[in-house]
């Protein structure tokens, strides 16, 4: 068997990000290293790190731990900002540009970024804008492989986030997703699990390229990643 591959996850504390964490107990092709600002619980049979540290102090896990793959979870919404722009950007915008760039000084090879469909630098809604920019900008920064996950609405269970809206989107979703037919369909509603497993297994991908995935792809892409192999 051939030696795990190492991935370190940032965004832990959220739906994708925890998600992920579920995905990697009991897997014995890759090892995941969870870097975050706070401490999370994790989950019941997990065998991984988690380091806590400031932002500013990430590059040097990267350096420490040296993971070949990032996933990037990272992400607020406008709600958690205070409605505030600046502080919605400083997530969303400067700390994940800010992860990335420390962990291609580190020497990651990979990047799996969570975006959003509908991201477009130049659009008027300041959410997919911001998300359309930081997606041009990772693209420069000349990863050997960047996989950009586009999910539509997600679903799953969020803790300490009431979002209303979303709620009853989420509530709605099965009809609206009939509704939603050829160029549409990337705006049909996506299980987080989805796309954590979409994640995972395209961080465990070898071939380089850049990548972008709407629903359709993330489908795809989760269902070849390997079941876990008994210790």
């Amino acid at each position: 068997m051939s030696d795990p591959v190492r991935i370190a996850l940032v965004g832990a504390t959220g739906l994708i990000g925890s998600e992920v964490m579920k995905l990697a107990v009991g897997r014995q092709d890759l090892r995941l290293v969870a870097v975050a600002r706070r401490e999370s619980p994790l989950p019941q049979g997990a065998r991984m790190e988690m380091f806590v540290a400031d932002p500013e102090k990430w590059g040097e896990v990267f350096e420490a731990v040296h993971p070949t793959a990032l996933i990037c979870a990272l992400g607020t919404t406008w709600r958690k900002a205070g409605r505030d722009e600046e502080a919605f950007r400083a997530v969303d915008h400067d700390l994940v540009l800010a992860t990335a760039r420390a962990a291609r000084e580190a020497g990651v090879e990979r990047l799996v970024a969570v975006s959003s469909t509908g991201a477009d630098a130049m659009s008027e809604n300041r959410y997919l804008r911001t998300k359309g920019e930081v997606e041009r900008e990772l693209g420069r920064m000349r990863f050997k492989r960047l996989d950009i996950l586009r999910p539509g609405l997600l679903k799953g269970h969020r803790i300490g986030d009431l979002r209303p809206l979303e709620r009853i989107g989420s509530a709605l979703s099965p009809l609206a997703d009939l509704a939603m037919q050829g160029r549409y369909r990337q705006y049909r509603s996506i299980r987080a699990e989805l796309v954590a497993k979409a994640a995972m297994a395209l961080a465990l991908r070898r071939a380089g390229g850049r990548f972008v995935h709407d629903n359709d792809a993330l489908l795809r892409a989760a269902a070849t990643l390997p079941m876990p192999v008994e210790d």
